[in-house]
């Protein structure tokens, strides 16, 4: 079965923050879409994710022109494709990290990343740190990632509950972060899509203010993937916009046919 994508994505400095440091990049023609949110003092945080950003989406293409990609140890469990995703990410958290140590005012910069790469039918997807992708399949919305955070490790080892996490003074601190090491672990899997799902990437700017029924609703009413990113900043803001707040929609659906399959369909269906 061929399917193909619709894709709408927004970025807002939100409410509180006098700049943005979340950043994203879509590359069409590959069916890739990333998503970083920068952490570091001044525009360091602006300068990582915008670096991390720029060398996966770079690196992707490179690959998909016969170039391939392996930096780091392949994971067997995922395809050439997935794993060229992971390799991808890994050298941009060695771009991230040598650039930190280059200059006084990017020293201690870091980002989260995640990012989605579509191959008929199948989505390889990576991240590092507490930026998130779901699936919203059949009304039920499903978090693909896990937040590399102190919060949600402290949920994981049940020494905390999900909801005592949502309040908690310590949601900020990550515990892995593309920059804060020379090399990074990878989080890597892989999803079969179906015709009517919708995959969403987003910063934390926007989940710290709207809650995943929100998230559903909002994606699931729009007549579009761009209006409901629209729609997802517009809400975050409207609830106080305490962060910059970035989101990739994507709307998957089954492919029209083409050519000589299109005017058979026409002759015997219509």
């Amino acid at each position: 079965m061929e399917l193909e994508y619709g894709i709408g994505a927004k970025t807002d400095v939100g409410m509180r923050r006098a700049n943005n440091e979340d950043c994203f990049a879509l590359v069409p023609q590959i069916n890739l879409c990333v998503l970083s949110d920068g952490m570091g003092g001044q525009n360091a945080g602006e300068v990582a994710a915008k670096m991390t950003v720029d060398t996966v989406a770079g690196c992707l293409r490179e690959s998909s022109n016969g170039q391939k990609l392996s930096f780091g140890e392949p994971n067997p469990q995922v395809s050439e494709y997935t794993n060229q995703l992971a390799s991808a990410v890994r050298l941009a958290n060695r771009a991230v990290w040598e650039a930190g140590h280059k200059h006084v005012h990017t020293e201690g910069m870091g980002a989260t990343v995640v990012a989605a790469w579509l191959h008929n039918p199948i989505m390889g997807i990576a991240h590092v740190g507490d930026s998130r992708i779901y699936l919203l399949r059949d009304g039920s919305l499903q978090q693909l990632t896990q937040d590399h955070s102190l919060v949600m490790e402290q949920v994981r080892r049940g020494l905390i509950t999900a909801e005592e996490a949502e309040h908690s003074d310590m949601q900020n601190i990550i515990v892995r972060a593309m920059g804060a090491e020379e090399s990074v672990n990878v989080d890597v899997d892989e999803v079969l899509l179906l015709p009517g799902d919708h995959v969403v990437l987003c910063s934390d700017g926007l989940t710290k203010m709207v809650n995943n029924e929100g998230i559903a609703q909002i994606v699931a009413e729009s007549p579009s993937p761009q209006q409901a990113a629209d729609r997802l900043v517009e809400a975050a803001n409207d609830a106080g916009g305490e962060d910059n707040v970035t989101v990739i929609v994507v709307r998957v659906q089954q492919a029209k046919p083409k050519g000589f399959l299109a005017l058979l369909k026409r002759l015997f269906v219509e």
